[in-house]
Order: C-alpha cells, then sequence, then structure tokens
C-alpha cells in the first residue's frame, strides 16, 4: 500500500515541479514582482515613486485649473476695461480719436558710404540711430519716403548680427547701390551744416541726404565735398535762426530725421528743433534780433547802470 501511495503522489509532485518555464524556473508573479521591488526600494525612492504617481495623476486636474485661471483673468480685462468706458461716459470724456497718417512724398535718404572711415563702435552708434529713425518714421504722421542706400562691409554685418529682423522692415527701401543710382540728381538735396545755403522750406518733390557717419569730427566737411563733387544741391537746416547751441551744429543721424519728421507734423522750424534736440546740446531760443532771452536780460542790465552821458552817446 505504500508503494502505491508513492507512485500517486510521484505524477503529481512531477506536475508542480513543471509548473514553470520550460528551463524548469518558476515564474513569480506580477504581484509578488511588485512587492519584491518596493521591499528592495529605499524609502526615499518610495516617496519620490509616490509622488511622480500622484503628479501623473493630477495631470488634468492642474490642466483644468489652468483653463479656469485664464479664463477668469479674461474676464477680468473685460470687466476693467467696461468700467473705464463707463466711468469716461460718466464724466463726459470721449474716446480719443486714432490719429490719422498722411505719408509723405518726401524722400529721405541715409547715405551708408562712409563705412570705410568708421571704427566698429561708432558703426554700432550708428545702426542704432538708423533703428531710431525706422522707429520714429513708423509712428510719425506724416511718415516720409526713407531710403537707406550704400548698405554693405560693418553696417550689415552688425545689422545681421544685432538685429536679424531687419530683413523684415516695412515701408523701408534698402539698397546697396549708391543713392546717385537710386534718385534722380536733380531731386538730391545734401544736408550738411557745412553748407552756405540754409534750408527755409522743405520741397515734397526732394530727397533730402543725410550723412551716415559717426566720427567725432575727425573727417569734418567731408558730407559737404562729397556733395560738390557729385555736383548735387545741398543745404544746412536753419538751427542758428531759432536755436543757439554750446556744441557744435553737427546732429546725429537720427536728430536730423526726426527734425524734419517734426517739421512736416507742427510746421514750424522752432518747434521741431526744440522738440527734438537733448538737453545736452544746450539749445536756447533765439529772438528776432537773433539774441537770447540771457543775452538780452545782460544788455537790458547793462543798459540799467550805463551814466546818463552813456546813454545819451548811444542814442
Amino acid at each position: 500500500m505504500a508503494d502505491e501511495r508513492v507512485k500517486c503522489e510521484a505524477p503529481a509532485q512531477r506536475e508542480n515541479d513543471n509548473d514553470g518555464d520550460e528551463s524548469g524556473q518558476k515564474i513569480p508573479s506580477g504581484n509578488g514582482e511588485a512587492a519584491a521591488e518596493n521591499q528592495n526600494m529605499s524609502k526615499r525612492q518610495r516617496k519620490k515613486l509616490l509622488k511622480q504617481q500622484k503628479w501623473e495623476e493630477e495631470r488634468e486636474l492642474r490642466k483644468q485649473r489652468r483653463k479656469d485661471r485664464k479664463q477668469q483673468r479674461r474676464l477680468q480685462r473685460q470687466n476693467h476695461h467696461q468700467e473705464e468706458e463707463d466711468r469716461g461716459e460718466a464724466h463726459g470724456v470721449r474716446k480719443r480719436p486714432r490719429r490719422e497718417v498722411t505719408s509723405s512724398s518726401l524722400k529721405l535718404v541715409v547715405d551708408c558710404s562712409f563705412d570705410n572711415l568708421m571704427h566698429i563702435k561708432d558703426v554700432r552708434k550708428l545702426h542704432k540711430q538708423i533703428q531710431r529713425c525706422y522707429a520714429e518714421n513708423r509712428r510719425a504722421s506724416h511718415p516720409v519716403q526713407f531710403y537707406l542706400t550704400s548698405l554693405g562691409g560693418q553696417l550689415k554685418q552688425s545689422m545681421d548680427e544685432k538685429d536679424k529682423g531687419w530683413v523684415n522692415w516695412k515701408d523701408i527701401n534698402i539698397k546697396t547701390e549708391h543713392y546717385s543710382e537710386v534718385v534722380a540728381k536733380e531731386e538730391l538735396v545734401y544736408l550738411t551744416s557745412d553748407s552756405p545755403n540754409v534750408l527755409e522750406e522743405l520741397d515734397q518733390k526732394k530727397a533730402y541726404v543725410i550723412g551716415g557717419l559717426v566720427d567725432h569730427n575727425h573727417h569734418k566737411g567731408i558730407t559737404f565735398e562729397r556733395a560738390k563733387e557729385l555736383g548735387i544741391d545741398h543745404a544746412q537746416l536753419p538751427l542758428s535762426s531759432f536755436v543757439k547751441m554750446n556744441s557744435r551744429k553737427v546732429l546725429a543721424v537720427n536728430h536730423v530725421f526726426e527734425i524734419i519728421l517734426a517739421y512736416l507734423e507742427k510746421g514750424s522750424w522752432r518747434e521741431a528743433f526744440f522738440t527734438v534736440l537733448p538737453q545736452r546740446k544746450g539749445a536756447v531760443a533765439v529772438g528776432q534780433d537773433g539774441t537770447t532771452a540771457q543775452e538780452k536780460e545782460e544788455e537790458d542790465s547793462d543798459s540799467d547802470s550805463d551814466t546818463p552821458e552813456q546813454t545819451e552817446k548811444r542814442t
């Protein structure tokens, strides 16, 4: 009987032994593996795992919260604008109309043919001045036809490195050619402080050229000489008629550009000069007699201190 029991138990034992893979090794269940892994993990690793699981579970919840906050901010902005409009109507204040823009047919040309005469630091200053000209023309009430000529060399390299968006500038004509090849000779007027001619009014049919040069007076009179060599008209702004300055009358490229824009808007050289000129230039208004207010006061003071004989001699 004992032998029979042994024989019966043997097949069952073999079945249990074969309950694994083909190599005879037993495969643990999934829960068993996870439990073993948890036992082998440190407390810090288990904490990190739980945190990651919680983060994944709350992903949709965070997304919904972001949407709610965005919608709430939008509603707050709308309510704020509505309150401002209601407040304005209550006080009889009308919304300011958008400024009308009327383009001018006048051309303003920045001559960039002096690239080889400047150090790279001065080229970068010129680049910033051109950026300013472009920005001011875009927001002007009477924008001009803006031309940038002879672009190349160090200036183009600076623009490529510091302002890659310049290739997408609008309402500007950028040329590698010299301005004399772009605009008819009879239209050209070179603006230079060395010219004996004074510009009294702007001619809408003309193209006014501004020398694109930052040289700290190392090349005095060069723009005037270039204009004479080409045989084109030249003139200086009527600065001395309205302004007395502590420094030379040579202005930065963007200052000349902005003065012309201001003149087109205001119709007054005096207003244009004092709107644009920086305080460091020490600009003082000049009266009709060619003297400043301070000089006039000094003359009056001297006159008051004169003796009767001196007064009689002057009269």
